[in-house]
């Protein structure tokens, strides 16, 4: 059949399978609107308050389904207005696919209005991007960004369509939805150079990050962790890829990681990496990173293998079928030694939990705890209460924790959480703070229009937490611009002006109570939760430091 463009990219995206897409319309995509209104029955479309907050969205449910996360801009501002949520999505490999609108082709290159090079502009931060001069190449192209977005490491991928192509007609022939390229293992004999490796070690420690999450291959984790008795840890990736209660499993590893973690990976003679970067919130120094470890570095991305650290085996392959090969060659073992240090590890950091009464972190976090299912997603924005959240929430179900990690986007999580509820239908929580909240507020109005039902907790401290906590111990308590004086700012009186629910907690009781509500209520409902200004996250790694070096108490 003869279709216009902007019909070819509907009905494309309803051939790849995409249910709801998420954007603002534009004079450059305004043909792609009206397309949309006509399948609006078959695709349903999430006006959002800002083309930033329709990226996140469209990320926030990507990472919440597995599948690929749509975002539809107009050019110039509306195209440009994107690149922060493509950024996000692209450090923390998440599968999403970005259409543009451009100005007719036969003004490109002329600055006409609104006209900007988002190709140019996004090459960087894209897997890859096309610009397509010919409705001809439409239908393909798009196909072809699925397949890349979501083959071997994902990532986003842009398409930008200037006007004449949408309004061009041509034939459209309806295809199957495009699968991902087959995924290989590592060679085999790199396969048994880690066995060796591996069978060889007296220490063993797992390390997993989001890699694994995308590859599925959880069962293979546990099965690896029971046979060569080894303890596991996470990236903040990889978080939710396990029960957070599974015996084995010791929490994050980091900058702000678990203690127990942090000193068991440091300690041990092999470290086995599944699906995850060695950044410098991982490694801290790395000359005295785990310097008494081999590293099998196994990874869809070769060029992550050496990028950082220097492995002694890195594995090019994907994680699941690499870990069925690597299994047999084993040797089942068990490590009391070992298992004894890890246990004196998790005492010692029990010995430094936050016991403190009232309104800490921690007990703040425990009483959301009580109120999450197996299946809610939880978001978050950048800082504190991220770090904080990544420490004691608990989580049952893979693909459950929603946070930027890479770049650190404060302002992701309003649009995260829309967009993981919508993916998965099933009520979203944002934990956030009054600065990050403060960045894409704005979404508030998509929440209460599209009558999302998610819970907003600000962990409000009217302060820039997580910079100040660097002034006060690195900076002689130079406080400069971090101290937001947001407390005229009534959150409550704000959400209800945009059609939520809210209220205040300043105790445990009260956070309770809002808590009972909020989760009783169908639509968003905001949580403002009194949080003290000089609370830290601990434990921390200072910048540059070693695990010798790690902050578990203030006096430290």
């Amino acid at each position: 059949m003869k279709l216009s463009g902007s019909d070819i990219i509907v009905r494309t995206l309803i051939e790849q399978g995409v249910d709801v897409v998420f954007g603002y319309p534009g004079g450059q995509v305004i043909n792609i609107y009206d397309s949309l209104y006509k399948f609006q029955k078959e695709l349903r479309h999430v006006l959002t308050a800002h083309e930033q907050g329709a990226a996140h969205a469209a990320d926030g449910y990507a990472r919440a389904t597995g599948k690929v996360g749509v975002v539809i801009a107009t050019s110039g501002p509306g195209a440009t207005n994107l690149v922060t949520g493509i950024a996000t999505a692209y450090i923390d490999s998440v599968p999403l696919v970005a259409i543009t609108g451009n100005v007719p082709t036969t003004v490109i290159g002329t600055d006409g209005f609104q006209e900007i090079d988002i190709t140019g502009i996004t090459l960087p931060i894209t897997k890859h991007n096309f610009f397509v001069g010919s409705v001809d190449k439409l239908a393909d192209t798009i196909r072809e960004a699925f397949r890349l977005a979501k083959s071997g490491r994902p990532g986003p991928v842009l398409i930008d369509v200037p006007k004449d192509v949408q309004t061009a007609m041509y034939f459209y022939q309806p295809q199957p939805p495009i699968q991902a390229d087959e995924k290989a293992p590592a060679k085999e004999v790199r396969i048994l150079q880690a066995a060796d490796c591996i069978n060889a070690a007296k220490r063993p420690f797992i390390y997993f990050g989001g890699g694994l999450i995308t590859g599925n291959a959880q069962e293979e984790l546990l099965e690896l962790a029971e046979k060569i008795d080894a303890p596991l840890g996470c990236s903040l990736m990889g978080l939710s890829g396990i029960p957070s209660e599974h015996p084995r499993f010791l929490g994050m590893q980091g900058m702000h990681g678990h203690y127990a973690c942090s000193m068991a990976m440091h300690r041990a003679d092999c470290i086995i990496a599944l699906g995850v970067r060695f950044n410098d919130r991982v490694t801290g120094n790395r000359a005295k990173f785990a310097t008494s470890a081999k590293i099998v570095h196994i990874d869809i991305d070769g060029a992550e293998l050496g990028k950082t650290v220097n492995p002694a085996h890195g594995l090019r392959g994907d994680v699941k079928k690499t870990l069925r090969m690597l299994l047999p060659l084993l040797d089942a073992v068990k490590r009391p030694a070992w298992q004894d240090e890890i246990a004196e590890l998790k005492a010692e950091e029990l010995r430094n939990q936050d016991n403190r009464p009232g309104m800490t972190p921690r007990a703040i976090l425990e009483t959301v705890n009580r109120y999450l299912d197996d299946d809610t997603p939880v978001a978050t924005d950048v800082g504190q209460h991220q770090m904080w959240a990544a420490q004691y929430l608990k989580f049952r179900h893979s693909r459950r924790f929603i946070s930027s990690g890479g770049l650190g986007t404060m302002g992701f999580g309003m649009g995260a959480a829309i967009g993981s509820q919508l993916g998965t239908g099933q009520r979203s929580v944002l934990i956030t703070g009054d600065g990050s909240f403060g960045m894409c507020l704005n979404e508030m109005a998509t929440a209460v229009s599209e009558r999302i039902p998610m819970v907003i907790l600000v962990m409000n401290n009217g302060v820039l937490g997580m910079v100040r906590q660097w002034q006060t111990l690195f900076f002689d308590r130079h406080y400069s611009n971090t101290t937001l004086d947001q407390r005229q700012t009534d959150f409550v009186k704000l959400a209800e002006a945009f059609g939520a629910r809210a209220s205040r907690a300043l105790t445990l009781e009260e956070l309770d109570g809002a808590l009972k509500a909020a989760f009783a209520y169908d639509g968003p409902y905001l949580i403002d939760c009194a949080v003290d200004k000089d609370e830290f996250v601990l434990p921390m790694l200072p910048p540059g430091g070693s695990m010798d070096d790690i902050i578990v108490r203030i006096g430290d």
